[in-house]
């Protein structure tokens, strides 16, 4: 990549770094910044997801008491991240690139709707009553899995999905279910990191780049961020993502 191309996607990572801390939906700038400096959709996926890896990891700090207080609950559906994220590996690397190709716009309209309808989904959620308990286990853990599986294969907007399944099903404080969440994410976002890093094309110079960038961005440019509206921020996002998906459905 050409100097140029590096500081764009440094910029990029520092961007979604800032804009995951404060709004989320950090990989609808990342992901993007991917494509423009030339990687295929499938690297530039693979890259993104093991340059976000750091971020998974660091969230997962803050929520170490809640996740020690329902260790249990988390080993029993921890397996479920892992299997559905081993899939979702399998099924990017092993399904012909252009199928993935076809779909990034539509998952980029939906990972930017996720985004857009975060809080009316997390309200509508948290005011599920389930009275079936063995249907609220299924539910449950087929959730978990299916939002595994999408997590690994793309990932943007996992951790909107994942705390929408977990406050359906589990009736519990949103402040421990959203340490459970972490903790999901950062074993989906492992397991891809590893078999990403083993079997895709991965331009590891982006990772390099990105990785500090995030972080960084993560640390520092969240105090910038948080001098805006975090209202404005999210629209800003959710019109970026908007509009990438139109130009590349319509330059597909």
């Amino acid at each position: 990549m050409s100097l140029v191309q590096d500081l764009l996607i440094l910029v990029a990572a520092f961007g979604a770094g800032a804009v995951n801390a404060v709004a989320g939906g950090g990989s609808l700038i990342s992901f993007p910044a991917l494509l423009a400096v030339g990687l295929p959709p499938v690297a530039a996926n693979v890259t993104n997801s093991i340059a976000v890896w750091p971020g998974y990891a660091g969230s997962v700090i803050p929520y170490r008491t809640h996740i020690l207080e329902q260790k249990e609950r988390a080993k029993r559906i921890s397996w479920l991240a892992v299997a559905g994220a081993v899939l979702g590996t399998i099924v990017l690397l092993e399904a012909p690139p252009h199928v993935f190709k076809i779909l990034v716009p539509y998952l980029i309209f939906a990972a930017t709707t996720l985004l857009a309808i975060q809080k009316q989904m997390l309200s509508f959620f948290t005011r599920t009553t389930v009275t079936h308990p063995r249907a609220s286990k299924l539910s449950l853990n087929g959730g978990i899995f299916l939002a595994s599986v999408y997590g690994s294969y793309f990932g943007a907007g996992l951790g909107i999905m994942l705390l929408s399944i977990l406050a359906s099903f589990l009736h519990d404080d949103l402040q421990k279910l959203n340490g459970l969440k972490t903790l999901l994410s950062l074993i989906i976002a492992t397991v891809g990191s590893v078999i990403y890093s083993i079997f895709a094309p991965v331009s590891w110079t982006a990772v390099a780049i990105m990785a500090v960038s995030s972080l960084l961005g993560g640390y520092l440019g969240a105090g910038i961020a948080r001098k805006l509206s975090p209202g404005k921020l999210k629209i800003s996002v959710i019109t970026f993502g908007y509009i990438i998906g139109l130009i590349i459905l319509l330059n597909g």
